[in-house]
């Protein structure tokens, strides 16, 4: 399937359209519902004041509750927008956010409105885009699930098995270990009482691939497959798989999967490739870890230009943001690994 993402933050809505989805899914809208409500700000203080329904109007492509095979293009509305927080950025990009590298690509003419089509709203289309994926895969028995790996070098322990995951990656705050997020949601808040943002990383299985998918070459690798998908989400600025830069401290005796038979076919003992071996699956769950910068957008002075003018100046940002975007995008990290793994599989 091929997908475009369309609008803007501050624009009347944003939306999704997606070409070469098989005709016949009986697609399942309240499944969609519930991975745009993970992805929803709640109100417990650890994400922006912004609320939006994030109700999906359907205009094409579905038919009596089946997709018809022709695009399928999904509408999210916009309605809780204050445009006015954004004025006085128009001509002072915001430090590591798109605003500087937008208005030079656009010639001027960007949507500096809460980012404009830069913006994490972008990030609901997506999410309905991967829910008909995960719906597509779950017929091939082919499933998707994340959790929170670490916010502000506060670690969640490893998963054991896919069902585990699954029922963690639901959670309001999607960790393993309880115990963990709440120390995860206190430094959020203190980031938050300091006017100041964190960061964190996000660990994701894909579990049902078949071996044999994908090639080494260009294009064709499958890691470089899902991490073209991973880096269209706002703020993921690393991916590794398996072992990922944990690779850099093993012997080969370490990081080796050795092979074994359990009723005649063959499994590997570890899984330290991440389900990957020369850009091909090998059977295993393909595993993956995606970091997420803070939040560039704080309340803290923070020094720019003018670009009008070339001279340095101090800018305080306004409006509403995340002090974390971290546990709302567990859901848009799944939704971006279902739509690599149907690319993956031809889907």
């Amino acid at each position: 399937m091929r997908y475009t993402i369309f609008g803007e933050s501050h624009g009347p809505a944003i939306g999704v359209v997606l070409e070469g989805v098989p005709a016949g899914l009986e697609l399942d809208l309240k499944a969609m519902d519930q991975d745009l409500s993970r992805r929803a700000p709640g109100k417990d203080g650890l994400s922006t004041a912004r609320q939006e329904a994030d109700k999906v109007h359907i205009l094409s492509g579905l038919f009596q509750g089946k997709t018809t095979g022709t695009p399928l293009a999904m509408v999210i509305p916009n309605s809780d927008q204050h445009s006015g927080d954004y004025e006085s950025l128009r001509w002072t990009p915001r430090p590591s956010h798109g605003d500087y590298a937008g208005f030079i690509s656009s010639k001027g003419c960007l949507d500096y409105r809460g980012g404009g089509h830069f913006s994490g709203r972008l990030t609901a289309p997506l999410v309905a885009a991967g829910s008909v994926a995960k719906q597509l895969l779950a017929r091939e028995n082919i499933w998707v699930a994340a959790h929170i790996s670490s916010i502000y070098g506060i670690l969640d322990r490893p998963w054991e098995d896919v069902e585990e995951l699954k029922t963690a990656a639901i959670k309001p705050f999607p960790v393993l270990d309880d115990g963990k997020g709440e120390e995860m949601r206190q430094a959020i808040l203190e980031a938050k009482e300091d006017q100041d943002s964190v960061g964190g990383s996000i660990e994701c299985a894909v579990a049902g691939l078949p071996a044999g998918l994908g090639a080494p070459d260009f294009g064709c690798n499958v890691e470089g497959i899902f991490s073209q998908s991973l880096f269209a989400a706002p703020a993921v600025k690393a991916v590794a798989f398996g072992a990922g830069v944990g690779f850099s401290y093993m012997r080969g005796t370490e990081a080796n999967d050795p092979f074994t038979v359990q009723d005649g076919k063959v499994f590997t003992k570890t899984n330290h490739a991440g389900g990957v071996n020369g850009g091909i699956t090998n059977g295993m769950p393909l595993v993956f870890e995606v970091t997420l910068r803070p939040t560039p957008s704080i309340a803290l002075p923070q020094e720019s230009v003018d670009l009008r003018t070339g001279e340095e100046v101090e800018i305080e940002i306004k409006g509403r943001h995340d002090p974390c975007v971290v546990h709302r995008a567990v859901p848009v990290i799944e939704a971006a690994a279902a739509l690599a793994a149907c690319e993956t599989l031809g889907i």
